[in-house]
């Protein structure tokens, strides 16, 4: 079974496993009886972080003797079959943490968001200390930069079983006796803000780049970090001293979790520090994206780009085998039908197995940075298929406003794999939907896309219109906030194969959506996008503007009518182009170059809600789908700064909503203008 061979062994980044993944990929690919027209290794020298295999990371208690009085474990507890056992599973690490060896007494910062830090800082002295923190909140780097700026000099992060377990925490509920997440089980990850490699912003990767210093980088800890499984925690959180925290600080460990005073109560770790050992390097290494490709017969210069990340923290069976095992069936099918001569696109379709996602999303960018202007101009859509099965119960699409059409179509053409007479759109409609302004009914929730697997920089660089699937679990049976085995080294075949998705039904019910969605996109004749949809999320958008924002604004001489009226263009435009559409399709229009017009205002359409001068964070352009940290549903540059003028009141504060409502505006004419006729201005 291909999953199986896929997850056999670990394979992180650039590691032997992964070398070997990249030559089998290459291999299917060019296979003369099914493989497809094209396939090349592409190499980027990206500038990644390891731990030391021979000297592990951990974290100490130690007396005030100087005597070592717990230490966590270095690895994952062996339970069940033998791949924990590897010798390649790497031991638990926050990849780009700086090595240190920092010493000094314990606090408890809940998720380490900002907030939480402020919060901690008005009792407790945190100059010194080590804080231990939860997954969930804000990234994991974020974590370590925000603890850092109140003088913590350590950082340590576990997952809660009240977040990843329901509550579980004993070892006779959790893998092998269930899903859940065993108490040595560590959440591995990247600790980077921005995506891409930290050393060649903008440029791709190559042996002739010019790369800033490594003292440069920016987004990554500036203290020693270490992650560790909940049943360390425990042992940490519970001896704790202090006044007890927030009750929503609270979770799952047994006991009441204190602040720390700092440091532990009287007992068994009385008077003594919590010791950070971290002993990462980093070091500039040939990483390989495997592209394929099946050339178009009539439109061979529009691309439809599918692509899923091969890399994994340890074994991946999941992250990302499930998606690297659709993708490789996908092209199976096709790579055989061409073969055949059976059939061809109509535009050219591109394949990405890519390098290093796990450590930045570093292959996708990389190569959206190396082909920038060709992708910009020539590519209609990316689908992403990274975890295709986080559960077995439900699909779950992200994606942006002109995709919605052509997913619930292909989700109507196929059945789920509990019943042939349930499709994948009905039982998505029941789990996740939404009430539609536009449509006037209820559909399926299409979620939004924020930055967590390589569609990233195809959305928020390039501005291509962009989608993610992945069957998933029933949000009313569990409140996890990912699959319990998430980057941990339990993400194996076994796992997998008994409690995600028995039967492998859910991995074939993503691989005919995502197939059938793919060839919608590569073979029909007018792009299936959706316009007008768009305007129901401008809509939205206007209305949390309008109900949170208008007072502020209006007495500080701003208006949002100009917002409003350009929505109000946007739509008119949309529904006229719209109908263009339609009398194209009811008059079987054949003239290529009116054909060919329409789809470039289609194509093109995602483009112009893009402004690289505007948005202040590396890689995030997209002036919709730009991170946001305001609770207001709204244009994010623009929530994000009227959250802040109106917390600080400075004028140069309120000047940035100024910019930021113009930035708005300005994108919504953009897109606007894109529907309008191409001949007028």
């Amino acid at each position: 079974m291909i999953q199986r061979e896929l997850s056999k062994k670990p394979h992180m980044a650039t590691s032997e496993g992964d070398e070997e993944l990249v030559k089998m990929i290459l291999d299917r690919w060019t296979n003369k009886d099914f493989g497809l027209d094209e396939a090349k290794e592409m190499r980027y020298d990206v500038y990644l972080s390891f731990p030391d295999k021979g000297n592990p990371n951990r974290v100490n208690v130690v007396s005030p003797a100087g005597n070592t009085l717990f230490q966590t474990v270095i690895t994952e507890e062996n339970l069940h079959d033998s791949d924990q056992l590897h010798a390649d599973v790497v031991t638990p690490f926050a990849a780009y943490s700086p090595r240190g060896n920092p010493q000094g007494r314990l606090v408890y910062a809940f998720q380490g968001k900002l907030s939480d830090f402020e919060a901690l800082n008005r009792t407790v002295d945190l100059r010194g200390t080590i804080a231990i923190v939860r997954y969930g909140g804000v990234g994991r780097s974020t974590k370590a930069i925000n603890a850092a700026q109140f003088g913590v000099i350590g950082l340590i992060v576990y997952t809660d079983p009240m977040d990843i377990n329901d509550g579980i925490k004993d070892i006779s509920g959790t893998y092998p006796n269930s899903w859940y997440m065993p108490p040595t089980g560590v959440e591995r990850g990247s600790y980077t803000q921005d995506f891409g490699d930290l050393l060649t912003f903008s440029f791709p990767a190559k042996d002739y780049t010019y790369r800033i210093k490594e003292s440069e980088i920016k987004g990554i800890p500036p203290i020693p970090s270490q992650p560790i499984g909940f049943g360390d925690a425990e042992r940490l959180i519970c001896q704790l001293g202090g006044v007890a925290a927030p009750n929503d600080w609270q979770g799952s460990l047994g006991c009441t979790y204190n602040l720390g005073g700092p440091g532990f109560r009287d007992g068994i770790y009385t008077n003594s520090n919590v010791q950070v050992n971290v002993y990462n390097y980093a070091t500039v290494i040939s990483s390989a994206n495997v592209m394929g490709m099946i050339r178009g017969s009539v439109e061979p210069d529009r691309y439809v780009m599918y692509g899923n990340h091969r890399d994994s923290w340890v074994h991946g069976a999941i992250d990302p085998s499930s998606g690297t095992s659709v993708m490789l069936e996908i092209t199976r099918i096709l790579g055989t039908k061409v073969k055949t001569g059976r059939w061809r696109p109509r535009r050219t379709i591109i394949f990405g197995s890519w390098g290093a996602e796990e450590h930045g999303l570093i292959g996708s960018t990389e190569f959206a940075e190396e082909f920038y202007s060709k992708l910009r101009e020539r590519t209609i859509a990316y689908i992403n298929v990274d975890i295709s099965v986080f559960a077995n119960a439900t699909l779950r699409v992200q994606g942006t406003p002109p995709a919605q059409d052509v997913v619930f179509q292909a989700t109507k053409e196929v059945q789920t794999p509990v019943s042939a007479s349930l499709s994948v759109y009905d039982n998505w409609i029941r789990h996740f939907n939404r009430s539609s302004t536009l449509h006037n009914k209820i559909v399926p929730l299409l979620a939004t896309l924020g930055a967590g697997s390589d569609y990233a920089p195809f959305l928020h660089y390039l501005g291509i219109t962009c989608m993610d699937f992945a069957y998933t679990y029933d949000t009313s049976k569990t409140s996890a906030r990912i699959y319990p085995a998430y980057h941990t080294a339990y993400d194996t075949f076994d796992y997998t194969a008994r409690y995600i998705d028995p039967g492998f039904t859910s991995h074939q019910a993503v691989g005919r959506t995502a197939g059938n969605t793919l060839l919608r996109l590569a073979d029909s004749i007018i792009v299936p996008f959706g316009p007008v949809d768009y305007w129901d999320t401008l809509q939205s958008f206007y209305n949390a503007a309008d109900a949170n924002m208008r007072a502020q604004l209006t007495a500080r001489g701003l208006s949002l009518d100009p917002l409003r009226d350009a929505i109000a263009r946007y739509k008119t435009a949309a529904e006229a182009f719209s109908k263009i559409i339609q009398d194209a399709k009811d008059n079987k229009e054949k003239d290529p170059l009116r054909i060919r017009m329409i789809n470039d205002q289609l194509m093109l359409l995602e483009r112009a809600f893009i402004n690289h001068h505007a948005m202040e964070q590396a890689y995030f352009s997209h002036v919709m789908w730009a991170p946001r940290t305001s609770t207001v549903v709204t244009f994010p540059g623009l929530a994000n700064a009227y959250s802040t003028a109106v917390s600080l009141q400075r004028t140069e504060d309120w000047e940035k909503v100024h910019k930021y409502l113009t930035v708005a505006i300005q994108a919504v004419e953009n897109a606007a203008t894109t529907l309008e006729t191409a001949a007028a201005l």
